[in-house]
């Protein structure tokens, strides 16, 4: 049998069934519609359970496409297109839409060429639509991420010789096009000079090669602006007749002007523009490395009568003169010099190459300039002046630490010796004080390593009431020297703030004292309060320190408090302002110590309203027997009482101070009449079983 008589309907049923399509077939002529089996089958119908009308397939397409297939067939009856081929989607026995491609056409035609019978197959396309929605919601994401990115796309055709920029690369070229093809050498017309080698370089990719190179560039612009560019380039193989380079561009101009500012930041102190301490060291250690016969100057320069300045005209006067201060001395140093401050308001100079006639003349100016230095309309009774000590360092093997003591050192000599001079170190001649302070900062910075820094507390006692009832605690840190004498805080903590070391003690205690006890203060057994010196009120990353100390120790943030001193506020007003925010934020407490010590204490209380208030203990020890002591507590209390602020007496050392405080509504106070500084260790295992320490009775009830 011919293989043309096997060919017979079972044949092609079983080849519709195989490839899945649906066949319909119109007789033009009568109106009779022919579905196959198959058809039927692709919707969920069983065979002969469709009525064969002509608009079964339009009363199952969707509505959305009823009007575009249609429109497909008229076409191609009224001869206008070779056949017909659409999709459309036709509604599933359970429902669902099923996606199908159409195609067919006329197969029979009378003598006059009229259509009289239609054929055509139904594919069940769904999958791939489904693909290609799939794929487009990638598209979308991919369009969304590149425009989000600011990243243009181009490429380069190795055997046409032809680019294209993409519209986003054109915009950030500045072109003014509108076609994407671009002529191949005009990216090189945009180039930086000092980059054009090497940018080229790193666009040439090797064919057949599968890596990605970045690069960095600047380009300059049409109208003379200068950008900065990142690129992503690779080889594509398969495209053209022998590959393309695919390549991304963006504008990251804007990122390098932040990180040059955060580089610079980093380095340079905010308000003078100088190197700060930790960049200073630095140089300092490099100028050291390198000393040789001619010696490097090392300057110390400490500002006389700043305080006062402050205290009279206020920060913004002392802000000012410490401006012009720093651009003087700026503008007397040769190039080859540096300068930092190195807090409040210390200065810290290196001159490599500098003799003692240099070192001398360059004295003179920075004296000169202090002197002349810009402090707006405010009137006291001193100008600034400044003493300066002077090191010559020729030994390369010379500490920093070493090498500043000893201009610190020359600097108290200048100060001894009348201030508004310098004075040049000598071990013969000077008191070695600053060596001194040298050891005992790097003795400090080992006893927070070797367990020789101790936690001690001062109970503060709310008047009249059992500590119990409060349970607070300043907390305070006392140094064992290696041969076991306890050195008091008086005599370190200016160390710590001389030599930078203030902040990392202050991160120290708290951390300590939160590990140690955060369980206890979690419990409401006792609530801590710490000190902070202006270094670590100026620290920016203060707070996330803080943060995670809480969050490891488990301590409640209401049981912490902060004690911040007028020079600490004094020393960075914007900060103490933004560190009171940010306190408030997590309801601790705040509060102003050392209060009335200084001249503007008022302004600053009402600049910071604070939750407590500690009375300078100058006030209060000598209270029963000073009429001016006891109107300054009662004024400072009832202001206080005005904002809603605590008070807090500090050295109430005898019973009757304590009664005329009492007397006076002074809430809170804290003494040696009250309570000694002991381990916080010990306050803690008290509190935390309620048992009171007998060392001092609690209330005026108990002394009487």
């Amino acid at each position: 049998m011919a293989d043309d008589d096997k060919r017979n309907g079972k044949f092609w049923a079983l080849a519709l069934d195989r490839a899945h399509l649906g066949l319909w077939d119109w007789n033009l002529s009568t109106g009779d519609c022919y579905y196959s089996p198959t058809w039927s089958k692709m919707l969920g119908y069983e065979a002969n359970e469709l009525a064969n009308t002509p608009d079964l397939w339009l009363k199952l397409t969707h509505p959305d496409d009823r009007r575009r297939a249609q429109e497909s067939g008229d076409r191609h009856i009224a001869g206008l297109v070779e056949s017909i081929e659409t999709e459309l989607r036709l509604r599933h026995k359970d429902g669902h839409w099923v996606w199908v491609l159409d195609r067919g056409g006329i197969v029979e035609r009378d003598a006059d060429g009229k259509p009289l019978r239609m054929m055509g197959v139904q594919t069940d396309i769904t999958r791939q639509k489904e693909a290609e929605a799939a794929l487009e919601q990638v598209n979308i994401r991919f369009r969304l991420a590149i425009a989000a990115s600011g990243t243009g796309i181009w490429h380069h055709d190795i055997g046409t010789k032809k680019s294209y920029w993409d519209a986003r690369t054109r915009e950030i070229f500045g072109l003014i096009a509108d076609t994407d093809e671009v002529t191949a050498d005009l990216w090189h017309t945009y180039l930086h000079p000092d980059d054009k080698e090497a940018t080229e370089r790193a666009h040439l990719i090797a064919p057949g090669s599968n890596s990605v190179v970045a690069s960095q560039y600047r380009i300059i612009l049409r109208d003379g602006q200068v950008r900065h560019l990142e690129s992503l380039v690779r080889f594509i193989a398969g495209v053209g007749s022998a590959g393309q380079i695919l390549g991304t561009v963006r504008d990251i101009t804007e990122e390098k002007t932040r990180a040059e500012e955060l580089a610079f930041a980093a380095r340079h102190d905010a308000l003078t523009g100088l190197f700060n301490r930790s960049a200073f060291d630095r140089l300092l250690a490099e100028n050291i490395a390198m000393a040789g016969r001619l010696p490097l100057a090392v300057f110390y320069v400490d500002l006389d009568y700043f305080k006062a300045l402050n205290d009279y005209a206020g920060h913004a006067a002392g802000d000012l003169a410490l401006k012009s201060v720093a651009a003087g001395i700026l503008a007397s140093l040769p190039a080859s010099a540096q300068a930092a401050r190195l807090g409040g308001d210390e200065f810290a100079l290196l001159v490599p190459n500098c003799n003692d006639a240099c070192a001398e003349h360059l004295a003179r100016a920075v004296l000169a300039a202090v002197r002349d230095a810009d402090i707006g309309t405010a009137v006291t009774s001193r100008r600034l002046a400044a003493s300066i000590g002077i090191a010559f360092v020729r030994d390369p093997n010379m500490s920093v630490a070493d090498a500043l003591a000893c201009a610190d050192d020359a600097c108290y000599a200048a100060k001894a010796g009348g201030r508004d001079r310098f004075a040049v170190f000598s071990p013969e001649t000077t008191s070695g004080a600053g060596l001194n302070a040298a050891r005992l900062g790097a003795d400090l910075v080992d006893a927070m390593e070797d367990g020789r820094l101790k936690l001690f507390g001062q109970q503060i006692h709310r008047l009249g009431q059992p500590w119990e009832d409060s349970r607070h605690v300043e907390v305070l840190a006392r140094l064992e020297a290696r041969n076991g004498k306890m050195i008091p805080p008086g005599d370190f903590m200016p160390v710590a703030e001389r030599f930078g070391l203030a902040a990392r003690l202050d991160r120290w205690i708290i951390r300590t004292a939160l590990t140690r006890h955060g369980e206890a203060m979690r419990a409401g057994a006792i609530s801590l309060d710490f000190n902070l010196s202006a270094q670590t009120l100026s620290d920016p990353q203060l707070w996330d320190f803080v943060d995670e100390a809480i969050a490891d120790g488990g301590a409640p943030a209401p049981a912490i408090g902060f004690e911040i001193t007028e020079t600490a506020a004094v020393t960075n007003f914007d900060a103490a302002a933004e560190f009171l925010r940010k306190a408030r934020q997590r309801r601790c407490r705040v509060s102003l110590d050392d209060f009335g010590a200084g001249m503007s204490s008022f302004e600053y209380l009402r600049r910071f309203p604070v939750d407590a208030i500690k009375i300078d203990g100058s006030f209060v020890e000598h209270i029963a027997e000073s009429r001016f002591d006891r109107e300054i507590v009662s004024a400072i209390t009832g202001i206080a009482r005005s904002m809603g602020a605590a008070v807090v007496a500090e050295k109430v050392e005898d019973r009757n101070a304590l009664d005329i405080l009492m007397d006076m509504g002074v809430a809170y106070g804290q003494g040696y009449f009250l309570h000694r500084p002991e381990p916080l260790e010990a306050i803690v295992a008290r509190a935390a079983i309620g048992t009171a320490s007998p060392s001092r009775p609690h209330a005026r009830s108990a002394q009487k």
